[in-house]
């Protein structure tokens, strides 16, 4: 019997999902309504309450997951030979974080910088982007003077500095490949004799 209830929710579980999935599809994250969401999913809203907190909460997984699908993608690849490689293959998942400013702003709570009390899926992307990036980093062209994971620390930094920066009035005629290129040759290349 009890198998039987977590198999069903479970499967609203899904359902809920998978309406949330089809929202953002057609209409962007912003969009994204509890009301619209248990509508197509053929449930009452206190069934979405019973599986997500908030909103917010329905955010963190649904880009939690897109996070890790880039994470799973860029981690199959070889280490970059250069800052241009690494810069490319870092910008879709950028591209993914910065497409609404709506989904950025979601990234920065749950990222675990804004003292939430658990770590939920977009934070724990952050430790496995410094994961990867640091596996990379270590087997590639760059400084081998400092920690990989430091490294990996100060480029997952950059990504952020150059995301918001995306979104300011003043450095938003700059795209995100140069300010990155600028930043990663001076963090990532080993220092000229001088």
């Amino acid at each position: 019997m009890a198998k039987a209830i977590q198999q069903r929710a479970l499967k609203t579980r899904a359902k809920l999902l998978d309406a949330a999935q089809a929202v953002v599809f057609e209409q962007g994250f912003e969009a994204l309504r509890v009301e619209e969401v248990v509508k197509r999913a053929g449930v009452a809203k206190g069934t979405f309450f019973a599986h997500f907190k908030d909103k917010d909460a329905l955010m963190d997984q649904l880009i939690g997951t897109e996070m890790n699908r880039h994470l799973d993608q860029i981690a199959t690849l070889e280490p970059p030979k250069d800052i241009d490689s690494l810069i490319e293959a870092l910008l879709p998942g950028m591209q993914l974080a910065t497409r609404e400013r709506y989904v950025f702003d979601v990234i920065l709570r749950h990222s675990g910088a804004a003292a939430n009390a658990e770590i939920g899926p977009i934070a724990s992307t952050f430790a496995r982007n410094v994961e990867v990036l640091a596996n990379w980093l270590a087997r590639g062209p760059f400084r081998k003077d400092i920690d990989p994971v430091l490294m990996a620390d100060g480029v997952g930094a950059f990504q952020i500095q150059a995301m918001a920066l995306s979104f300011c009035a003043i450095h938003n005629g700059e795209p995100m490949e140069s300010m990155m290129k600028r930043y990663l040759e001076a963090w990532l290349l080993p220092k000229s004799e001088g």
